[in-house]
């Protein structure tokens, strides 16, 4: 009988040891992945586009996908794909465009130093390079262009759940493009610069440990 229970026991604290063990392991590794998607609307350069086109100053979609993982509580990086479609303003030859990106940024968050802050509120930075492509729609569709980009940007968040938050991101994507030569294959293109403002939400694909 006295075997039964130190066998017993023995078994007992391997199991609350394991189960310990996991629960730790589990805990280091929440947070740190979130799924973020956002749309909105952009504004293009006027110097990006051939003389006689010209874009809307504001347009519609914008349309942000990204994945993140955090390293620490403050710093972590991202990979995200956005898309977005300009046309032509009443003064400037029809024409409509496909600007889609790829960006792999770094993510800076100040919130736990930002004290002021009201309870649920944060802020999020972020900046990195990135790869643009462009591409006309209609009679100007093969008038296609790619460039590398950098962009930077500032995210506004508010927790709805301990994993899920809606926030307001302002970004500037600035295009490394040349120019276009020769210039007829400019129209319809675009090789400017890039400002876009979307509302989204970011879902922690890993509970809850960097909640404050």
């Amino acid at each position: 009988m006295n075997t039964f229970f130190v066998s017993f026991k023995q078994t007992s604290f391997s199991i609350i040891f394991l189960l310990i063990s996991l629960f730790s392991f589990s805990q280091a590794e929440t947070s740190k992945w979130k799924a973020q998607i956002a749309i909105g609307v952009n504004s293009p350069s006027s110097n990006g586009f051939v003389s006689g086109f010209e874009a809307k100053p504001i347009n519609f979609p914008t349309v942000n996908l990204g994945i993140q993982h955090m390293f620490k509580r403050q710093f972590g990086a991202k990979l995200d794909f956005g898309y977005n479609r300009f046309s032509s303003s009443d003064n400037s030859t029809e024409f409509k465009t496909n600007y889609t990106r790829i960006n792999a940024q770094l993510v800076y968050d100040p919130t736990p130093i930002m004290t002021f802050l009201p309870l649920g509120f944060g802020v999020v930075a972020h900046t990195g390079p990135g790869f643009s492509m462009i591409k006309p729609l209609g009679v100007y569709g093969e008038n296609k262009t790619s460039f590398l980009n950098v962009m930077a940007g500032i995210e506004f968040h508010y927790s709805i759940t301990d994993v899920l938050t809606v926030y307001l991101d302002t970004s500037y994507i600035y295009g490394f493009g040349s120019d276009f030569d020769p210039v007829t294959e400019g129209f319809g293109s675009f090789n400017g610069n890039l400002l876009t403002a979307t509302i989204g939400v970011s879902y922690s694909l890993s509970g809850c440990y960097y909640c404050d």
